[in-house]
């Protein structure tokens, strides 16, 4: 599938991945009301990867949440991302209280909202953001994640995390205030934040796979883990997948690409099961050796 915030903000996005091969798709992180996002140069291409610093410019929950109970062909995945914790309760009782039959995504994790700290770094908001949470949404949730690094701070997510009912983890959101130059004219490259912006694509790969995997470990067998950053070709989804993750989110290689990636990777994954003998993902999901 998609990652959010990549091809799903217009109603033209979400329907060309409605017709993609992709197996379902989650709509861009929406607030309460539209927002233009930060200004542009926003988002840039990189060797490796990418750069972004997009501010959540969407057309706000109400279009989002009617697109996908109007296209509920393919279970989706609305995400969520408000600007402060009763924004983010009053969007889920809307979504509560409506016919949407799919998931949601509560992304804590956006790194690029000048002057909002990424909730997901604060252990004692994040556990009291999803005790409310819960006691007003009732319906399938998971929650996107920003990167740990710190095996510490993986134990302590986790022990909060596996004290809800939730049903995914999405690992992980870009690396948040990387910077990349141009050395040419010796400026940065994105505009907002002095060219501070999020890091996605090959560069985090390493970054994903490791929480990918911490994550699969360390939280109950009922919270499925999907796998986010660097997934480029089958390789990069094999070793998602070989890590523990469930179902797999494409961000950069799709911006880059479009929806061709979805079919290639899959052919390329479905190659490299065939050379190791495997005929189903569970043939080697979470089967990671140690050396």
């Amino acid at each position: 599938m998609n990652a959010s915030g990549v091809w799903c903000r217009t109603e033209a996005e979400l329907d060309e991945l409605i017709k993609s091969s992709a197996s379902t798709f989650v709509t861009k992180s929406s607030t309460l009301e539209f927002r233009e996002g930060n200004p542009e140069p926003r988002y840039v291409d990189l060797e490796l990867g990418s750069i972004n610093s997009m501010g959540l410019p969407n057309l706000g929950i109400d279009f989002y949440l009617n697109y996908s109970i109007k296209n509920n062909q393919k279970e989706n995945f609305l995400s969520v991302a408000g600007l402060t914790r009763e924004e983010n309760l009053e969007m889920l009782e809307k979504v509560q209280n409506s016919e949407f039959s799919g998931l949601l995504e509560l992304n804590l994790s956006c790194p690029n909202v000048i002057g909002k700290p990424q909730v997901g770094y604060d252990f004692d908001a994040t556990k009291s953001l999803l005790e409310e949470v819960f006691s007003v949404y009732k319906k399938p949730l998971g929650v996107k994640l920003p990167p740990y690094f710190d095996i510490v701070h993986f134990q302590q997510i986790a022990e909060i995390l596996n004290q809800f009912p939730l049903k995914f983890v999405t690992c992980v959101n870009s690396i948040g205030n990387g910077l990349f130059i141009d050395t040419d004219s010796e400026k940065v490259v994105i505009k907002p934040k002095n060219g501070f912006g999020g890091i996605g694509g090959k560069y985090i790969k390493p970054t994903a796979l490791a929480n990918v995997r911490q994550f699969y470990t360390l939280l109950n067998p009922e919270i499925k883990v999907i796998g986010c950053g660097g997934i480029e070709n089958g390789k990069d989804a094999f070793e998602h997948i070989l890590c523990g993750a469930s179902m797999l989110q494409v961000g950069t290689q799709l911006m880059k690409e479009g929806m061709s990636a979805f079919d290639r990777i899959e052919k390329e994954l479905r190659e490299i099961m065939k050379q190791k003998g495997y005929s189903t993902i569970e043939d080697f999901k979470g089967k990671l050796q140690s050396l």
